[in-house]
């Protein structure tokens, strides 16, 4: 996994956990990959893993079942759309509103683009 710097790697680990979550490829109440085979295949140490698990745990997202591992939460797609849609009101917007306004870029502008791209 090729991992960027604008984000914590921890996160970046559960995002792509979240991605298999809302693509289908880990189905609710279905067993997630233990922490040393996701650490394994992402090539990091455990403990960032297990930071990942906590968050997504703390999130909703997983639970454990003892002794059995970590499973897909009810729910947890549309937990996970919820959280990435906070995320991006929270920190896109934010950033386009600057750079549009750096730029000179009105809304109708912005809203005639986005309806070219939709199209």
């Amino acid at each position: 996994m090729n991992f960027n710097g604008k984000k914590a790697i921890y996160l970046q680990i559960a995002d792509l956990i979240c991605d298999q979550i809302l693509l289908g490829e880990l189905e609710e109440e279905g067993r997630v990959p233990s922490v040393r085979e996701t650490a394994a295949e992402v090539e990091v140490n455990s403990n960032t893993v297990m930071r990942s698990y906590d968050w997504m745990q703390s999130q909703q997202i997983i639970y454990t079942k003892r002794g059995l591992g970590y499973f897909v939460s009810p729910g947890a797609k549309q937990t996970i759309h919820n959280l990435r849609k906070e995320e991006f009101v929270q920190e896109s917007v934010p950033e386009i509103v600057r750079t549009m306004q750096t730029l000179g870029i009105t809304v109708s502008e912005l809203t005639n683009y986005i309806n070219k791209v939709i199209a």
